[in-house]
């Protein structure tokens, strides 16, 4: 009895082969609709920030503004300053901690740190473009008293990243207004 023959493709039956697979991979790819995230194109030129314009959201909030591109004013701005097509109002700009868990003896064992963020954005003749949005972020913490010092840094860390997640959420908010 005699084995089954196999036959090996020719070069030229191996490159057309290697061909549909990369096309239909590329097909597939491009039919996801997978895309890398672009920077923000925004409907304006320059944004004043008024209202809360000196806590570490807002100042943080400004400098992404002023790195993807916007003139960003402030109430420090020179009057010749070229003037503003919107107003970005920082209603409320707070941080909380609140012990959420505790012992049996009263000794705190869990905070929940929160940063409560409340914007607008309006042109300058008040056309509302985002009306009031409140933005609340939170995030859990054990508490120990044994490491103070560490759960100090570990808390001023969580603070500042909250922060950049609220800039991030701001700045695509505003990216998302397509015209005055």
């Amino acid at each position: 009895m005699q084995a089954p023959r196999i036959s090996m493709p020719t070069p030229t039956r191996r490159r057309a082969l290697a061909q549909l697979a990369a096309g239909t991979a590329a097909l597939g790819l491009s039919g996801c609709g997978f895309a890398l995230r672009q920077a923000p194109k925004f409907a304006f030129d320059t944004v004043r920030i008024a209202g809360n314009e000196n806590t570490p959201v807002a100042r943080e909030l400004r400098t992404a503004l002023i790195t993807n591109g916007l003139q960003v004013l402030t109430s420090a701005s020179p009057p010749s300053a070229k003037p503003a097509q919107v107003v970005l109002t920082v209603v409320t700009d707070q941080r909380e901690r609140i012990a959420v868990g505790q012992t049996a003896a009263g000794q705190v064992r869990e905070l929940q740190l929160r940063t409560r963020f409340t914007f607008r954005l309006r042109t300058v003749t008040d056309k509302d473009l985002i009306e009031d949005v409140e933005l609340l972020l939170e995030r859990d913490l054990s508490f120990s008293e044994t490491a103070v010092l560490s759960k100090d840094a570990e808390e001023a860390l969580l603070f500042r990243d909250m922060a950049s997640d609220v800039v991030q959420q701001v700045v695509r908010r505003m990216a998302a207004v397509k015209s005055l």
